[in-house]
């Protein structure tokens, strides 16, 4: 008769916690991910469509792109973002006249979100996800031309 090792005895306790430490780091960092950009995918629309509403209400175009700059900022900062995205404002059917009766106010946000715990690496910067929202509003036929 052979005498019973110890050696297979309560390893099963170890393997289970290795493997629940490999599989539940990842899984950890991929929902912060996840959290991260569907935050910042919020902020962004709500940021495209503030201030496309500010820059419709504006009382004149000198004043607009400052007052949709501004709602958007705020919008950003209202999710917790700090940092502004990319603001493009553009205008049909007359670029030039964005508050004249009949013409369609469009605004993109642009938003690089930084990847979570992840330093800038060999001295570039942080590795990000794009994040873009669009957001059209008519002006009104039936308004007064505020250019």
């Amino acid at each position: 008769m052979r005498p019973r090792g110890r050696g297979e005895q309560g390893s099963a306790l170890v393997e289970f916690s290795w493997l629940a430490i490999v599989l539940m780091v990842p899984l950890l960092y991929i929902v912060l991910t996840v959290f991260e950009v569907q935050k910042a995918a919020f902020a962004t629309t709500s940021s495209a469509r503030s201030a496309a509403r500010a820059f419709t209400l504006a009382p004149s175009e000198a004043v607009a792109g400052d007052r949709a700059r501004s709602a958007a900022l705020l919008a950003m900062q209202d999710q917790g973002l700090d940092k502004p995205g990319d603001l493009d404002i553009a205008c049909r059917p007359s670029p030039s006249n964005c508050l004249a009766p009949g013409s369609v106010v469009t605004v993109v946000v642009h938003y690089a979100v930084p990847l979570p715990l992840l330093p800038s690496a060999l001295g570039g910067q942080r590795p990000s996800v794009r994040v873009e929202a669009q957001h059209s509003i008519p002006y009104g036929t039936h308004r007064e031309d505020r250019s």
